[in-house]
């Protein structure tokens, strides 16, 4: 079974978040869930994307690498939108990474250098949210996937942004069922 660890996205470690880490460890893997918000969640998305506002994205990204710090190689690096920058930073610059799990958002390859050769990694978005298809992560995705030896990327019909946060009100019954069975199958 897989070593995980989830990253969160810009509301904090919601409910939802920790309901997924519950299903996979349901599920025989071992899930570490890093809270790079210091026990703040946030209702409204944009009070939680004001709180990365003022402690920068290279803190947050700090935070997550400090978070994997003492794990073994052979870890999977998951994360929801925000904590995809941390999730993917980590997969392709920590030697021995055993993949990656992006969550409606995707960074550019080029700012963490090229993706490790042998590192699976699978995107996931829904085909229609605004934040991901207008700030370019759809473009990134698909260079990603692209120049990986193994990676996909699944769009989900629909124009949620976290849509696979049971918690929230964007969550997407049927695309969220879908990305857990993929998922599950990636990590086994």
């Amino acid at each position: 079974m897989a070593e995980v660890v989830l990253f969160h996205h810009a509301h904090g470690v919601t409910p939802g978040v920790e309901v997924f880490a519950e299903r996979l460890a349901a599920a025989g893997h071992t899930v570490h869930v890093p809270d790079l918000f210091e026990g703040r969640i946030f209702v409204d998305l944009g009070d939680g994307l004001d709180y990365v506002g003022e402690v920068g994205f290279a803190t947050i990204a700090e935070r997550g690498r400090l978070a994997a710090e003492g794990l073994p190689a052979g870890v999977v690096y998951a994360g929801f939108s925000l904590g995809v920058l941390p999730a993917q930073m980590l997969a392709q610059t920590k030697p021995g990474a055993a993949g990656a799990l992006l969550v409606s958002a995707c960074v550019p390859v080029s700012e963490f250098g090229p993706w490790p050769a042998g590192v699976p990694v699978q995107v996931h978005a829904m085909a229609d949210d605004a934040s991901f298809v207008r700030d370019g992560d759809i473009d990134a995705a698909r260079d990603l996937v692209a120049g990986a030896a193994d990676g996909e990327l699944f769009l989900y019909p629909g124009d949620k942004h976290l849509f696979a946060d049971e918690s929230l009100s964007t969550y997407d019954e049927v695309a969220a069922a879908l990305f857990m069975e993929r998922v599950l199958a990636f990590l086994n």
